[in-house]
Parts: C-alpha cells; structure tokens; sequence
C-alpha cells in the first residue's frame, strides 16, 4: 500500500483521490493547506488521517511514501525539492515547474535522493493515445500535426472585473500556455521529440500572462500547429495527418476516441476501452515506478518534461510574457 499526501485542496485534488482510490495499492493519509478551515474540512470529507499548514512538518512526516503536488504553478519544484529532500516520491501535476532550470533542478534532486519523480501529464498514459503511438505506423511519413486547447475560463470574467486569479497570475506562472496548451504540447514531443525551431504569437491581457496564442512548431519533415486559450471556445479535434491517412484524437487533453481516416474514403475507429477515470493510469504507472524502484518513467520521461518545459519558456519569451 503506497500511502500519499496531496498538496492542495482544489477541484485536480479531489479528482486524483477518487481516480487513485480505484487502484488496490493506493492510500491517501494527508493534506496540506494554508488553511486550516480548508485542510480540516478536506480531511473530514475525505477520510484522511491528518491535515497540514506546515508544508515542513508533512515533509518530514513519516505517514506519508509519496506526495502529490496540485498546487500553483510557480510552487511545483520549491515543494517537490522539499518533500525529495525528505525522501518522498513525487508525482508533479503540469507544467513540471515554471521553467526548465527548475525542471533540471527538480531532475538533479531526484537522482540525489534516489526517488521517483514524475509530471502528472494524465494524457500521454491513457489508453487511447497509448493505441495512436501503435497505429501511427498505419498513416505512413506523417507531414503535419494540428492540435487545439481552447477553452473559455470562468476566472476571465474575474480577471476583467478586477481580481488576479491564479490562472492569470504572472507570479504563479499563469497564462493559457501553461494552463491548457501544455496539453498539445505534451503529446507532440511524446510523439516526434524536440522540435528544431518554434514560432509562436498571442494575445497578452492586462495581468501580463498570454491569454490565448498559436504556435508553429518544426521537425523538419513534421509541421506541426497548435493552438491554445483561456478566453474563447474551440471544438477541433487533433488531428496527425500521414501521406497514407489522417489521425483524429478527440479531446487532446483527455483523450477520448481516435480513429484512421484513409485517402480511400474508409475508415479505423482505433478507440480502446478505457474501465478507469483518466487520472488512474498516471497514477498506477507512478505506483509501479515505486514498486519496483524505477526513478522515472519511460512514457513520461525526464527528457520529454524538460523538452515541454524548454518549449514553454521558448514560446513565452516569444509572446513577451515573464517567466519567473
């Protein structure tokens, strides 16, 4: 039984304690908030053993094996280099920090303590993008990849009334980058690795961060688009297009069907069963990784968050947004 702490109290939290408590080895015992209010109430809801305001003491605290950190981007590698430097294993929610030297740092320190380390990017280790690396071969030389994350935030309506929310903080490391279009992102370099040049343009609000932006990315023989916002709607679907057929991934962030189209007319539907919450894969994977002293993952790997990560920041100097 892997016991975990969670960081943080928010809407990810609850939905990783229920996709985890599908797994027969997962137990969660702890919490840590800056609120007491907010960590008791948690803690009574969900049935844990104890509740932290001191991100020090639940470090250092033996209750807990592994930790999971959901909280603002601009905390990730701060928390994650604490709880390593106390011996616990982390599972990192995405984007892995607020920049690359911090992902490397993060890297540095799990190799030091002899943890596991691991970006929670849920995408990549569900069943229906695992069938799309499979069948990719199907499609022939792929020439183009196009993927889209847009969609309209309700903290944009707080931001325009005078408020700073987390997602469009430039000190949390805030921006539709991070927030949703690390989700294209991700499986792009899963896929086809470290691109050789990226352009990228968007849409700077009054906090400083981007709120929506398109990006070109090349792999010389892939040119891949993507686009990403927290201030409109879009509904395209991913698509991986091939000399000899097209890929179509629904819902790039969560994927939920693909399928095969070929320059005959038919069609593959390459779809999988998924029996779990879309959050469960990540963390079985991450629970394996510990039960076998492996340190990182071969699906998520080290070297792909630091690909992503570096992109991220390539991207928001790009669009003149800060990175802290």
């Amino acid at each position: 039984m892997i016991r975990f702490g969670v960081v943080g109290t928010n809407w990810i939290t609850e939905r990783f304690i229920a996709a985890g408590r599908q797994h027969r080895d997962f137990k969660v015992t702890a919490v840590f908030s800056r609120s007491e209010e907010k960590g008791q109430a948690f803690t009574k809801k969900h049935q844990l053993q104890f509740a932290f305001t001191n991100i020090n003491e639940m470090a250092k605290h033996d209750g807990i094996d592994a930790v999971y950190i959901a909280s603002p981007n601009a905390l990730h590698a701060e928390q994650a280099l604490l709880f390593m430097e106390n011996g616990k294993h982390v599972l990192c929610e995405k984007p892995f920090a607020s920049n690359s030297t911090k992902v490397s740092q993060m890297i540095q320190k799990a190799e030091q303590e002899g943890v596991v380390l691991m970006e929670a990017m849920k995408s990549t280790f569900m069943p229906n993008f695992l069938s799309v690396k499979e069948h990719l071969h199907k499609i022939g030389p792929v020439r183009s990849y196009f993927s889209s994350s847009c969609r309209y935030s309700v903290f944009y309506d707080d931001l325009k009334n005078g408020s700073l929310p987390n997602l469009f903080n430039p000190a949390l490391s805030g921006g539709a980058l991070m927030d949703l279009g690390v989700y294209t992102i991700a499986p792009l370099v899963a896929l086809f690795g470290r691109p050789t040049s990226i352009q990228t343009t968007g849409t700077l609000l009054a906090s400083g961060v981007d709120g929506q932006g398109h990006m070109l990315l090349d792999y010389d023989e892939v040119k891949a688009s993507v686009m990403f916002s927290c201030i409109t709607n879009s509904y395209l679907p991913t698509e991986i297009i091939g000399e000899k057929g097209t890929i179509v991934v629904h819902h790039i962030s969560s994927p939920k069907g693909a399928e095969i189209h070929y320059p005959d007319g038919t069609s593959e539907d390459i779809s999988r069963q998924q029996d779990y919450d879309p959050m469960y894969y990540e963390i079985a994977e991450f629970i394996q990784l510990m039960q076998t002293n492996t340190p990182q993952s071969s699906v998520n790997t080290w070297e792909n968050s630091i690909i992503t990560m570096e992109i991220l920041d390539q991207a928001r100097k790009q669009m003149g947004v800060p990175i802290n």
